[in-house]
């Protein structure tokens, strides 16, 4: 899809990115239960948060971590969360995400970027693997960690 951009999370794109409407059943995959356990942990300072428009429209959100100092290695760098609009899934608005994320890591020095996700193939697994992280772990909750390397 072309004419995507990225944009910093303001209070105009915030309320548009909380709004986004996913897929049905796609919400109960947003925030994985290691996310949710480790939140009060989380350093607000190093969060990186984005919205994707097509249009100036918000069609899509992400947001990463980066604490080279987190006391857990699939936290360091990770994607925390990424949520396309139902309208433009399957249209490369998540891959021009990830590829954003993977861009500010390799800038701050990383060398591989996670992701944590939860449930089966319903959930967001396929596309993380159809992306290029692979399957390198499973978390104390269940959760499933990809990397990729950068």
């Amino acid at each position: 899809m072309t004419g995507l951009q990225l944009r910093e999370l303001s209070a105009d794109t915030a309320l548009a990115a909380n709004s986004l409407e996913l897929l049905p059943g796609q919400e109960q995959f947003e925030t994985p239960v290691t996310y949710a356990n480790a939140d009060p942990t989380l350093d607000p300072t190093k969060t990186w948060s984005r919205v994707i428009t097509l249009d100036d429209e918000v069609v899509g959100f992400i947001r990463a971590y980066f604490d080279s100092s987190h006391p857990e290695q699939a936290l360091q760098c990770c994607i925390w969360r990424v949520s396309v609009a139902a309208t433009a899934q399957g249209q490369g608005v998540g891959r021009f995400a990830i590829e954003a994320v993977r861009e500010e890591a390799a800038a701050q020095g990383f060398r591989v970027l996670t992701a944590v996700w939860s449930g089966d193939d319903q959930g967001p697994g396929r596309f993380f693997r159809h992306v290029g992280f692979v399957e390198n772990g499973v978390t104390e909750y269940g959760d499933t960690i990809g990397s990729l390397a950068l």
